[in-house]
């Protein structure tokens, strides 16, 4: 419908450019927006508002030019001039319902678009270090990420999805010390586990299996361990100089090949894990891409190199600097410390290039909003090596704050202080799960009420929509119970009959479905999917507990059973989206 009165408009200001009224070409896009109150009718538009100062005449005075050119078309039933030059349509009542046979034809397919015209499109999310489960903070950057890739497909984009594995880097060689250290104690030595280490149970169980497996093939005695170690924090040291003296001396006394071994079976542990975990959360990704293959690649070299030739990395104190300040950085950043070893954010650059060079169109990365200062520096590399700005999205996500009883669920991964995502799932289900973490934009905090998520009540947004399509699908079980045949006649027949308030209210709902779902596919907001679905859900509650659907009018029954179907269906549609059952039952 909003479609349909944009080209009207289109066509109103496409005459006055050809009589002279209105100057080309015609440079601004007028709006079209829903009305809040009907009274002004179903939509509005600023058209004269915004091409006054092209056509050298007052707002209502151009308004009332372009009303007079507007087309005939079936769908308006009239059109106003409101205030200083607002247009506001007045929709037919055959419109109103014409959405309803289309939704019952289009069936799963309703709601999607061209609109992406197959541009390719890479969206990474999650992308946690995989030293331990994913625990409930992760969950939302991998709902969130996983619904925005799926409006985006929805709405006509090719979506590939990402999770970037970082196995390699320092956190990664505190979860190998860590487990080898477990190891150790399971074979008998006494050992003074780091302050700095990984503390989760997980831990024990990777270190077990390497016991079970190899026995005492990665022993060394505490003695050789700790010797000439830098005192750790309780002790009046430093935790950071001492967990890495652990980890040179696991590296010494283990030899290349042991030391790996043990690096990937917690890598791998984990990452089967985190896999297994997000699949029955119901986020898949196409590709898991290791942060060490870009080393092994030489992706980082190359990038280095281009920067290089290009002008922008300059030498410092011995270290390598990339000149980030020309790019609105407010510093510039190391690639190359002075010991030569290659930053994390020299990797970064290279993973980004490296995207760009597969031939993504737009690189969508969704953070932690813990990271929003490091979202110039890696703008400006990309811009460096010659991508445009806008190609590169980076959307931020609030860690959710869980709540059990009133009160706050502390977590920190390393001490193993945490509830982990399975955990959740579990506890309230992956659909309220799934649900409770795209309700609200993902720059907001969010407080997760384990109460509320488990409840069964209207105050429990997720159970009040699929309560909705449980409802009409018992309507229909009840049909087919006492005999009455609710098969539907075709195309728009009897819907004229659908004159009650709360008839119409839920076709104008109906029809909002596919503006809502663009809306938040270019937007990456699914919030504004949950909020329609919760409105549609109400529309549908309110209607069912007014009116009876196996009544004797045949007619009239006809018309109603169509319109809860196309209800059903578009509930069921934007539940599936993200990542939601729609049950039959509840």
């Amino acid at each position: 419908m909003k479609a349909a009165i944009q080209k009207i408009i289109s066509t109103a200001v496409d005459t006055l450019v050809s009589e002279g009224i209105i100057d080309a070409p015609v440079s601004i896009e007028p709006n079209v927006d829903r009305t809040r109150d009907s009274s002004h009718g179903n939509f509005a538009t600023n058209a004269a508002m915004v091409l006054c100062k092209q056509a050298k005449m007052n707002p209502r005075a151009l308004a009332e030019k372009l009303v007079a050119a507007l087309p005939q078309d079936d769908v308006i039933d009239r059109v106003e001039i409101a205030g200083p030059g607002f247009i506001n349509f007045f929709v037919s009542s055959s419109a109103a319902y014409q959405h309803v046979p289309v939704i019952l034809e289009q069936g799963h397919q309703y709601g999607r678009s061209a609109i992406g015209a197959g541009k390719r499109v890479q969206v990474e999310f999650v992308s946690a270090n995989p030293t331990g489960p994913l625990h409930v903070g992760h969950g939302r950057g991998a709902a969130y990420g996983a619904t925005v890739a799926d409006l985006l497909q929805a709405a006509g984009f090719e979506v590939h999805r990402e999770y970037y594995v970082n196995d390699a880097g320092r956190q990664m060689d505190i979860l190998a010390t860590s487990v080898w250290l477990r190891y150790l104690d399971l074979a008998g030595e006494t050992i003074v586990f780091p302050s700095n280490g990984y503390k989760g149970d997980y831990v024990w169980d990777i270190a077990a299996t390497l016991h079970r497996e190899f026995a005492d093939t990665y022993r060394h005695t505490a003695d050789d361990v700790f010797a000439d170690i830098p005192a750790d924090e309780p002790d009046g040291g430093d935790k950071e100089l001492h967990i890495d003296a652990l980890i040179a001396r696991a590296k010494q006394l283990l030899g290349e090949t042991g030391y790996r071994h043990v690096f990937d079976l917690g890598l791998n542990t984990i990452l089967d894990d985190i896999r297994e975990d997000l699949e029955l959360f119901g986020v898949t990704f196409q590709n898991w891409y290791s942060e060490r293959s870009l080393v092994e690649s030489k992706a980082v070299e190359r990038a280095l190199d281009a920067l290089q030739n290009a002008g922008y990395l300059y030498e410092n104190g011995g270290a390598q600097w990339f000149r980030s300040t020309d790019f609105g950085d407010e510093k510039d950043r190391v690639v190359v410390r002075d010991n030569g070893q290659t930053t994390y954010f020299a990797s970064d650059i290279a993973y980004h290039m490296e995207k760009f060079e597969r031939g993504f169109e737009q690189v969508i990365d969704v953070w932690g909003a813990d990271h929003h200062g490091y979202v110039p520096r890696v703008r400006a590399a990309m811009q460096a090596l010659g991508a445009e700005r806008a190609n590169l999205d980076v959307l931020l996500v609030q860690f959710a704050i869980l709540y059990r009883g009133g009160e706050k669920v502390q977590m920190s991964t390393r001490s193993g202080e945490f509830v982990t995502l399975r955990q959740l799932r579990k506890e309230v289900g992956a659909d309220a799960a799934r649900f409770f973490y795209v309700m609200r934009k993902s720059e907001q905090h969010l407080d997760f009420d384990l109460d509320l998520a488990k409840s069964q009540s209207s105050d429990n947004p997720v159970y009040y929509v699929q309560y909705a399509h449980a409802r009409i699908c018992s309507v229909l079980r009840q049909a087919d119970e006492k005999g009455v045949d609710v098969t539907i006649s075709e195309g728009d027949k009897h819907l004229d009959l659908l004159t009650e308030q709360h008839e119409e209210e839920l076709l104008t709902q109906l029809a909002r479905y596919s503006e809502v779902l663009e809306a938040a596919a270019l937007q990456h907001e699914p919030h504004q999917l949950c909020h329609y679905l919760r409105d549609l859900a109400n529309g549908l509650h309110t209607y069912y507990n007014a009116h009876q659907f196996l009544i004797d009018d045949v007619n009239l029954r006809d018309a109603r059973i169509k319109l809860i179907q196309a209800t059903r269906q578009v509930l069921e549609n934007g539940l599936k989206l993200l990542g939601v059952s729609a049950p039959q039952s509840m």
